[in-house]
């Protein structure tokens, strides 16, 4: 992929960001969605790539555009799968909350997992405790050896688990242990790459949540050096066969992070919508001016650029969703 390819996706990822804020608070999260979804497509189309969407808004009889098998860009430049969430957290913009983010991942064609709208398990780290994680340890084990490779003692390890029912028992677990517990509601993939920001504090992800957004945080991790290991949770036997039409003879196979993305190319971008744990959100400053905060990163040189832009909506009037 070029190297531009990455700079232009931070230009999508902002444009969602800027349409989905402006419905923040107010209560409405599929409008929110809506406009984070036709500000993101709209942009696409300024693009030089050759994209195919793998993992996105749904299938084509699901959604009218950002659809599982699109074609985005202008077709010419890189063929390339591209993930997408333009509103990674609708109900924490309806609500007013913290922690909401558009994000995309692209990489190099076939080379990221076509995961199935389901759940999957997931245990995410950064660089220090990379290669020694197993999903298949104790959540005990598992907490010894991240202290350990992170040089910090068991009571001072943060491990950041999403605030759901299904997860009392590990967070019980964990609390036994002696470490910290970081909840937070909605929207995985920002609480996933935490841990491989040393600046946030999180040591260890670990909990259920959607598959997409597992692939999604397995191309930033990639990025940043970090480890991820994942298993899809199909319920029905239909997504059994989901499975299986993807390419995993064994639907509860444990999936490593060279699964989730096989390429050594990744790019991961995201723009904040309301701040959180990796960005701060979108600002409205006084007339037409607004501040975005992004993050883009690239697995092959393992650069991290943080984008602060100033951006006049007088200049953007496709934006203006309000």
């Amino acid at each position: 992929m070029e190297r531009e390819l990455a700079l232009e996706i931070v230009r999508v990822t902002e444009a969602a960001a800027l349409a989905s804020a402006q419905w923040m608070g107010r209560g409405k999260k599929n409008e929110a969605d809506d406009a984070a979804t036709s500000a993101m497509r709209r942009m696409f189309d300024s693009v030089n790539m050759a994209g195919t969407v793998v993992i996105g808004e749904g299938e084509l009889d699901e959604a009218p555009m950002l659809y599982i098998g699109e074609k985005l860009g202008t077709g010419m430049g890189p063929e390339v799968d591209i993930a997408v969430d333009p509103l990674e957290g609708t109900s924490i913009v309806a609500k007013g909350h913290n922690n909401a983010m558009a994000v995309i991942a692209v990489a190099d064609k076939g080379t990221l997992l076509h995961a199935p709208d389901m759940y999957m398990e997931k245990i995410a780290v950064g660089k220090l405790a990379a290669g020694k994680i197993s999903l298949d340890d104790p959540i005990e084990k598992t907490i010894d050896i991240v202290a350990k490779a992170n040089n910090k003692r068991i009571q001072d390890l943060t491990v950041i688990i999403q605030e759901r029912d299904r997860h009392d028992g590990l967070i019980e677990r964990i609390r036994a242990k002696g470490s910290r517990v970081k909840l937070f509601g909605d929207g995985d993939v920002g609480a996933a790459i935490a841990t491989a920001l040393p600046h946030t504090g999180v040591d260890l992800f670990v909990g259920t949540g959607g598959a997409p957004e597992g692939v999604i945080s397995a191309a930033a991790i990639k990025a940043l050096g970090g480890d991820m290991q994942a298993r899809l949770v199909p319920h029905m036997i239909e997504e059994e066969e989901r499975c299986v039409q993807m390419g995993l003879q064994n639907p509860r196979q444990l999936l490593t992070l060279n699964d989730l993305v096989s390429g050594d190319d990744a790019i991961f971008a995201a723009t904040g919508v309301s701040s959180g744990e990796l960005l701060d959100g979108v600002r409205f400053l006084g007339g037409d001016l607004v501040e975005t905060h992004s993050i883009v990163m690239r697995s092959k040189t393992k650069t991290v650029r943080y984008i602060t832009a100033h951006h006049h909506l007088e200049h953007k009037p496709h934006l203006i969703m309000l």
